[in-house]
């Protein structure tokens, strides 16, 4: 079975969005309060959304890309804010909604997304249409076996759709938009099909999550997942000061404590059920400095920690993570840990953890890149891994162990030659294809700049000498010869800029001309 994302006629976009030129800062989005009345009331406040993307170029990232498109749903949260997945609307060109029963499609900009937690909010460029809608309230985390209803637009049909379903389990998932994050998701057993991505799950009037994936496959049907309200309520909360921070992470790894004999040794009472271990601490992570390997987890936030990692949260059991999830940058939470077999207290202040990046999905953002005599260097992540196909070990292994190892510290990007454009300059480099920079002319490679300032030095060396992670040989280029070779191999592979390396604008949407 696969995890998707249960978005309309495209299930995969990877491109970049049209920027508005105005600078002002959205307004502030609480929570409405009091349910829509009517049937009506409710079907007006939850539209169509359609999506015109463009999908980032990995193999050639000097091309424009390749357009597509997709549906989705969304619902109003605020005057003129609707709310929808990310999935839904990343990589943007063009936005359109539609009202229910108005056969008009009107216009609309994003003002914040969320890929972590695959959530956005969109705006009306003409809020008149939709100044009678009354937003939806939200409601809190639905109780295991009761009923809820998922509204929107699947496949299938040009109407609004409901389905009902049971709550069948309240757990941390994966979220399949960025493929590296770990948050509260229910599961439902009402089918979450594409379309529905992005429309409310409604129980009594209020909005109890929002629609985001389902698992498809011969193993498993009608098997839907919702993001719940604690997650919506904290992005409304983070992007309240008009941008958005991402989740905070605690940045260790933990190990279940339930054999008697370990805990005996670690100064535990064999059988009570309280108590996990610490397995690793990131570097610069959030706990670096705090806690250290082989602590023992007691509380977080007064709340006991069980033998395997989970706290009771508003009547449930769930990941201790789930404490750390509903804080932001800058908050703290307090520890009560057991350290050589003495009770500590510890205060750690939360932060984001930026290398698990490198193994998340990248929106939004245009493909960074240089090219070198006919070289195209890149730096690494999951949409590069995709593209190319990779299957260098060296690359493989920095890739899968980049956090694990703390690879980070040394090589804050991993660059790898990801190409060769075929030229009397670059004859029988193609085995090197693949591999992983390691330094230029004994200059060591720490990320794409540095890569690029070495083959751009301020005196020109006689050769440039290219060595690769794990390989014996390095590349050779005669300097007196690159000059002629790139102004001939942009002209042969059309190639319109030899390099892109990023800008202040990465964090945001861009267009590609």
């Amino acid at each position: 079975a696969w995890l998707i994302t249960a978005l309309g006629l495209s299930l995969w976009t990877a491109s970049a969005q049209e920027q508005s030129s105005e600078t002002e800062t959205p307004a502030a989005i609480s929570a409405p309060v009091g349910p829509p009345n009517t049937s009506r009331d409710l079907y007006e406040s939850i539209v169509e959304i359609e999506c015109a993307s463009l999908v980032p170029d990995y193999q050639q990232p000097w091309n424009g890309g390749r357009e597509t498109g997709g549906t989705g749903t969304g619902f109003m949260i605020a005057p003129n804010k609707f709310v929808t997945n990310a999935h839904v609307v990343a990589d943007n060109t063009r936005l359109l909604i539609k009202k229910y029963g108005d056969p008009e499609k009107y216009a609309a900009k994003l003002l914040h997304i969320a890929h972590d937690c695959d959530l956005a909010i969109l705006e009306c460029s003409d809020p008149i249409p939709f100044a009678d809608a009354k937003p939806l309230d939200i409601g809190d985390i639905p109780k295991l076996e009761s009923t809820v209803t998922v509204i929107g637009y699947p496949l299938g049909g040009r109407r609004l759709s409901t389905t009902r379903g049971v709550v069948s389990r309240i757990d941390f998932q994966p979220y399949s938009h960025s493929g590296a994050d770990l948050h509260l998701a229910i599961q439902i057993d009402a089918a979450i099909n594409p379309g529905n991505s992005g429309g409310p799950v409604l129980q009594e009037g209020k909005v109890v999550g929002v629609a985001f994936q389902g698992i498809s496959g011969a193993v498993a049907q009608n098997v839907g997942y919702m993001i719940p309200t604690p997650v919506l309520r904290r992005f409304l909360h983070d992007i309240e000061d008009g941008q958005y921070d991402r989740y905070v992470d605690l940045a260790i790894g933990d190990f279940d404590l339930i054999n008697p004999a370990q805990r005996l040794a670690l100064g535990l009472e064999p059988d009570s059920s309280v108590g996990t271990l610490v397995a690793s601490v990131s570097n610069s992570g959030s706990c670096d400095g705090m806690l250290e390997e082989g602590d023992v987890l007691l509380s977080i936030d007064g709340r006991e920690i069980a033998s395997n990692g989970y706290v009771e949260v508003d009547g449930e059991f769930v990941n201790m993570n789930e404490i750390v999830e509903r804080r932001f940058k800058g908050d703290k939470v307090d520890m009560k840990i057991l350290r050589d077999g003495q009770p500590k207290s510890v205060e750690i202040e939360l932060k984001p953890f930026d290398p698990y990046l490198i193994q998340a999905n990248t929106y939004d953002k245009r493909p960074r890149y240089a090219t070198f005599a006919g070289l195209t260097f890149q730096p690494l992540d999951r949409n590069l891994m995709a593209a190319h196909n990779i299957e260098s070990m060296a690359a493989r292994y920095l890739y899968t162990f980049y956090v694990q190892d703390e690879l980070f510290d040394e090589r804050p990007e991993i660059v790898v030659l990801t190409s060769i454009l075929p030229d009397a300059i670059n004859s029988n480099f193609g085995g090197f294809q693949h591999s992983v920079v390691d330094k230029i002319n004994d200059q060591k490679i720490k990320n794409l700049q540095d890569l690029y300032d070495a083959l751009h030095p301020a005196e020109v060396p006689e050769f440039y000498v290219i060595e690769f992670f794990g390989k014996g040989l390095p590349i050779v280029v005669e300097s007196a010869r690159v000059e002629a070779a790139d102004k001939r191999i942009r002209a042969t592979y059309e190639v319109g800029l030899d390099s892109y390396l990023g800008s202040a604008e990465d964090d945001v949407p861009v267009i590609f001309n």
